[in-house]
């Protein structure tokens, strides 16, 4: 028991008082989390496949025992190797022109003053995010074909080109159509965190920068992008531990013999000389190093985030 202000005897609520007054709520929380420990967590013990000769007729118990053998094969083969660089390569490209995109997006959507428009463009853009890459891949084949391509043909149609471009079957041309359809698709999306930082701004600051006269430029530079910096370097952490992953149905959906050399990313190496082969040993041992890489990096930036004075997620 303990006494209000108002002199009131306010009783202590123990545990079991909450959950019976809210036990639907808790009932709905727990379907979320008992699938993230299903899923994320009670995987963990599958990890010692990495030190094992691991086969699936013999069990963890009849397997043998390597160490760090099978990091050493991986380390050793050429497709590894190649599997690494492609995926750093286009990772890093990813975020050079896939990280801007949803902050400059938000910065418009932000400035939009009819609110109907801007209701209506925000479900437009946000939309593609939720097409399956399978989909998106389908629809680019069709759009960019080299002879009969809706882009191609308008841009024959207005003399730009003299022939159809081979966007998805050149590699140099595959690199930028990859990279800018992940933009497009992803970029919706993406806003929807920046624009919540961007109403946690207060108002006030906006009225006072009016009235000193400053223009809608001047806004978003000095007070906007100020407003979301800790949000943005929050996300640029995330993104920078994913620089060793890749996306095995977007690889698999865009892929081809043409594009091959660019294309094998860790992804395709799991699956092809791990799980393909009925190897589980490798595939585990390669999603451990990119996982464990991955770490290393959100730590590292985190640490360089708060060297800048900045919270930092750790």
């Amino acid at each position: 028991m303990a006494t209000g202000k108002a002199g009131r005897t306010v009783r202590k609520r123990g545990i079991l008082y909450y959950l019976k007054r809210d036990w639907r709520l808790y009932l709905l929380v727990m379907v979320p989390i008992a699938c993230v420990i299903i899923f994320k967590y009670a995987a963990y013990p599958g990890l010692r496949m990495a030190f094992m000769d691991y086969k699936p007729a013999k069990g963890y118990s009849g397997s043998e025992w390597v160490g760090f053998e099978t990091f050493r094969k991986i380390f050793t083969d050429a497709d590894f190797i190649r599997a690494i660089k492609n995926s750093i390569v286009f990772n890093l490209l990813d975020l050079i022109v896939g990280f801007p995109a949803p902050i400059i997006l938000a910065l418009l959507l932000n400035e939009l003053r009819y609110p109907r428009f801007k209701k209506v463009s925000q479900t437009i853009l946000y939309l593609p995010h939720f097409l399956s890459w399978v989909i998106v891949a389908s629809v680019a084949y069709t759009l960019l074909k080299p002879e009969t391509g809706l882009v191609n043909v308008w841009l024959m149609n207005i003399g730009v080109i003299d022939k159809g471009i081979p966007f998805l079957t050149d590699k140099l041309y595959w690199a930028v159509s990859y990279l800018l359809i992940a933009v497009w698709q992803n970029m919706g999306w993406g806003t929807i965190i920046y624009l919540a930082a961007m109403t946690s701004i207060n108002v006030e600051l906006y009225e006072s920068a009016h009235l000193d006269g400053a223009n809608r430029l001047q806004n978003i530079w000095y007070i906007t992008l100020p407003g979301i910096k800790s949000t943005t370097i929050t996300l640029l952490i995330m993104n920078l531990g994913r620089i060793m992953g890749s996306n095995f149905e977007r690889l698999e959906s865009f892929g081809n013999v043409q594009v091959k050399e660019f294309q094998y990313q860790l992804a395709i190496y799991i699956y092809e000389k791990g799980l393909a082969a009925g190897n589980f040993s490798r595939a585990t041992a390669v999603g451990l190093f990119s996982s464990l890489v991955g770490l290393i990096l959100v730590i590292l930036s985190d640490r360089f985030a708060k060297s800048l004075g900045e919270e930092g997620l750790i």
